[in-house]
């Protein structure tokens, strides 16, 4: 049976909203680590380079 760990750090994840918690691989790295994923990386990567289309197929003026 595994044991919990209520005293790690957390954070959530700003693509998909879940809370993830600290690692051990991320042990140095913990003050940059944003994403809980390689797949929310990518994610959020991907979200950035695409305009903003409306369902006209135009792409919209963002005010």
């Amino acid at each position: 049976m595994a044991h919990s760990k209520p005293h790690l750090p957390s954070k959530t994840c700003p693509v998909c909203h879940r809370p993830f918690s600290w690692r051990k691989k991320w042990e140095r790295v913990w003050a940059e680590v944003k994403y809980c994923s390689e797949r929310c990386k990518r994610e959020a990567r991907t979200n950035k380079a695409k305009p903003n289309i409306c369902a006209a197929g135009s792409v919209e003026d963002e005010f």
